[in-house]
């Protein structure tokens, strides 16, 4: 497949996974009567990576996460010069998508840009459930690493074909329901810099975690799965 497809694909897969995702937070959780919370924050996100794993999963592979593509780069499923253009791309679809729900919230008499009002990511004051630094380092570590060994086992040789994006949007589904008190869940540096890069504030200047902490989740989950692959999935 060529470069510019797969490319393409993870745009269009990484600006469907924040507009669904965090679309869901601000246009729907934010009112109680519609009936979707947090559960279906959570359901949103996930059912957001299915769609587009089967979508496009077949052409790029179905990434849409820097933290995602860095662990399966580690795990040598991604080559290496693909790697940093996986990334520009992806980080482009979520601002591309935070633009077009920024727009949408807009629209709405008495709708204020404020701290979290387009679902960013934070510890300490910034978390939903006022989780500090550590708490939240640990979600992102290891929410993250957990992903990155389910899609690598899911999407193995040896696994049952034709069920990947199940498990893995299953897989993040659950993530967000565990984590969304925390950190208000990104296990996705990109996810987390489109909101940031509108909102400012405490949310531009606690990006930097979100880059860190699930890149190191993604890299110890890829690191994790090689040492359970057999000879037959790496042939």
């Amino acid at each position: 497949m060529e470069l510019s497809k797969k490319l393409g694909a993870e745009f269009i897969g990484t600006f469907w996974l924040v507009l669904g995702g965090c679309g869901s937070a601000v246009l729907a959780a934010a009112y109680p009567e519609l009936g979707i919370g947090f559960v279906g924050v959570a359901l949103a996100f996930g059912l957001t990576v299915l769609t587009m794993i089967y979508a496009v999963g077949h052409i790029s592979g179905g990434h849409f996460n820097p933290a995602v593509s860095f662990g399966l780069w580690v795990g040598g499923r991604l080559p290496g010069k693909d790697l940093i253009p996986y990334v520009v791309v992806q980080v482009l679809g979520a601002i591309a998508a935070t633009a077009i729900l920024y727009l949408i919230a807009t629209g709405k008499a008495g709708y204020e840009l404020k701290s979290g009002s387009l679902a960013s990511n934070g510890y300490g004051e910034h978390s939903p459930g006022g989780y500090p630094y550590m708490s939240a380092l640990i979600v992102e570590i290891v929410m993250t690493f957990i992903f990155i060994f389910v899609i690598m086992g899911a999407t193995s040789k040896n696994a049952p074909k034709g069920f990947a994006g199940i498990a893995i949007g299953l897989t993040l589904t659950l993530i967000h329901l565990i984590s969304i008190p925390v950190t208000n869940t990104s296990v996705n540096p990109a996810r987390s810099t489109g909101p940031a890069l509108f909102e400012g504030g405490i949310a531009l200047t606690q990006l930097w975690f979100f880059w860190v902490m699930p890149i190191i989740g993604g890299v110890l989950g890829g690191i994790a799965w090689k040492w359970f692959e057999t000879k037959k999935e790496t042939e």
